[in-house]
């Protein structure tokens, strides 16, 4: 939705760079705004509000961060001024707090960058002889006429999707960065090359130097939000990750406005945990919305038509996480943030005890034997999957030898590199074939995120996670409202992994590193709690309420089209909405990537055949 100037509101940034080259000229036509190189050629070009980049020059450098980061022209002018060498922005990127792109141009060369955790992503491709960067990879297919790749498509239907499939774009001649990686483009757009500019720190720090790090972390990203004043909403569930930010945003410059959806569910504990918390909030104004007017799992399926450069199961509670933009946006509310990430970071993957049971048995053994416990986890899968050894290429390798196989017990995956993906009956056997054959191409060159299963693991988690938020962003922006979820900044995600393990994850305490760094700041009767609400009486009353809906998804089916999917037995199954399995979620990824070709059907068939 654009702002009253006509400009687009903060959170709906879309942009190409481009080479210093003649053919750019051709690029930009249609883009709205754009940035020159000193030769008056075009550099950036795109949609972007004014809030929404920084930008610093000096002679023929250039330094832009686009996005959220309290960094001035000023000092970027000095970084630009000082710049030999594209290499050495890496250390200024470490510094700099907030989610946000950072491109720069130095001498004729290009570099290209997102964040760690994938919420901003860059891709690049051959365009009229040169090479172009966006942050989307649709905004690219547009350009170059790229076609779909179906094979990249039959990926998305696996549940979970492994590692590196999750970065591979869904356009034949469209290639993705890796978190962690930026894009130099050489001189006039004629080469191009990833390099790693971020690696995860050792985690050595204890939960006392972490909670200090991770409080000092935490508390600038929420600043960064904050600072322009006005009014900013949060979510305020009552669990730890909601709360820590709600106390926090109340410290600031902004007013806050505190929003609760109670659940549905008689046993849901969220409302009551949210109002001891707004009690001591006394400058804060505390929304509770009504339950009965939540929107249930699978509303509004049939008529999203957002522009997304990929499918994401958040599809099916699009109409839950936006419900609130236009009663927020009456209370004057600029940006709303959230506490996803939170169970990403503050927590973390059991899996850390495969390698601890080698080098801290004891701890270990005793530290199992609660999870154990805590989690029902079966005795005879728990021995296997702590004595596996299989580096990460054989793990992926014997994955895709069997893609229909039953799943595995859950602790298989929570003390392993991640649960094995499946197919589900209804993918035809050619999509089963395609996704095969691209796991084994990954697997021939794939290497963990990190050698210890528990950090690759974790930067998975929240990898996997971005790729929901990042389009829920975009998604609100759209509506009216900007999103920010500041736990998964670049910043406060090291601070977390800089911790010991064993010191965040434990049998015996639920987020220890977040209630230790928000001690002092949120009371501690709003840190005691040990668990959060679960939404599956929602997702099963919105099968019922919305099962007319799921089978018109499937008359017409794009997927099926493809010859991807048996739209028949989608049919049939949905037809029972009361089928156990259901519960599991194991339509997500197929709804996903259904709803998401529609609106790329949609969208190719709006536009003008010539650009």
């Amino acid at each position: 939705m654009p702002a009253d100037n006509g400009m687009p509101r903060h959170g709906e940034a879309s942009f190409v760079v481009l080479p210093d080259h003649e053919a750019a000229l051709a690029v930009v036509s249609g883009f709205p705004r754009m940035l020159t190189y000193a030769s008056g050629r075009p550099w950036l070009a795109g949609s972007w509000a004014d809030d929404e980049i920084i930008v610093g020059e000096a002679g023929t450098a250039r330094i832009a961060v686009i996005g959220t980061c309290p960094v001035s022209p000023e000092r970027l002018a000095r970084e630009a001024g000082r710049l030999r060498d594209l290499a050495a922005l890496d250390g200024f990127a470490r510094s700099l707090p907030g989610s946000f792109h950072l491109v720069a141009a130095l001498d004729g060369r290009l570099r290209v960058q997102g964040d760690v955790a994938g919420a901003r992503l860059v891709f690049h491709a051959r365009c009229d002889g040169v090479t172009v960067a966006s942050d989307r990879a649709d905004v690219l297919a547009a350009l170059t006429g790229a076609a779909l790749d179906e094979r990249q498509v039959a990926v998305r239907l696996l549940w979970p999707v492994p590692h590196p499939l999750l970065h591979t774009p869904l356009w034949r001649g469209v290639d993705g960065v890796a978190p962690g990686d930026h894009l130099v483009v050489e001189r006039d757009g004629q080469g191009a090359r990833v390099r790693r500019w971020w690696a995860p720190p050792r985690p050595v720090r204890t939960l006392a130097q972490g909670a200090k790090s991770l409080r000092e972390t935490l508390s600038e990203a929420v600043d960064a939000r904050t600072a322009q004043g006005g009014v900013v909403s949060c979510d305020l569930s009552g669990g730890l990750d909601s709360t820590s930010l709600c106390f926090l945003a109340a410290r600031g410059e902004a007013k806050v406005v505190a929003s609760t959806w109670p659940g549905r569910d008689p046993a849901d504990e969220d409302l009551d945990w949210a109002r001891r918390a707004a009690a001591h909030l006394p400058g804060v104004e505390h929304a509770v919305w009504p339950a009965e007017e939540s929107p249930l799992v699978y509303a509004g399926l049939l008529g999203i038509d957002d522009p997304m450069d990929e499918p994401t199961i958040g599809m099916m509670d699009r109409a839950r996480a936006l419900s609130h933009v236009p009663r927020l946006v009456a209370k004057g509310s600029r940006l709303h943030m959230t506490g996803i990430g939170g169970d990403h970071v503050a927590w973390c993957s059991e899996a850390y005890y495969h390698r601890l049971l080698r080098t801290r048995p004891v701890l270990a053994v005793r530290r199992l034997r609660g999870f154990r416990a805590l989690f029902d986890w079966p005795l005879g899968p728990m021995g296997r999957a702590l004595a596996d050894e299989r580096p990460y290429r054989r793990w992926l390798l014997d994955a895709a030898a069997d893609l229909r196989a039953p799943g595995q017990p859950t602790v298989v995956g929570a003390l392993g590199w991640d649960a094995a993906p499946r197919l589900f009956d209804w993918v035809t056997d050619d999509a089963a074939a395609a996704a095969r054959e691209a796991i084994a191409a990954a697997a021939e060159g794939a290497l963990p995120l990190s050698p210890d299963r528990g950090q690759h693991a974790d930067l998975h988690a929240i990898r996997v996670c971005t790729r929901i938020t990042r389009q829920w962003e975009r998604m609100s922006a759209r509506a009216g409202l900007p999103m920010a979820s500041p736990f998964l900044d670049d910043r406060v995600i090291e601070a977390c992994l800089a911790v010991r393990p064993e010191e965040r994850v434990t049998p015996w305490r639920y987020k220890p590193l977040l209630a230790e760094a928000m001690r002092g700041i949120v009371p501690d009767g709003c840190l005691a709690r040990e668990n959060k609400a679960e939404a599956s009486m929602d997702a099963a009353d919105g099968l019922r309420a919305h099962g007319r809906d799921l089978l018109e998804l499937w008359d017409g089916s794009r997927l099926a089209g493809l010859g991807l999917v048996d739209a028949r037995r989608l049919r049939e199954l949905c037809a029972r909405p009361d089928e156990p399995g259901l519960r599991d979620a194991i339509l997500y990824s197929t709804i996903g990537c259904e709803v998401w070709l529609r609106a790329v059907r949609g969208r190719e068939a709006a536009r003008p055949v010539n650009r």
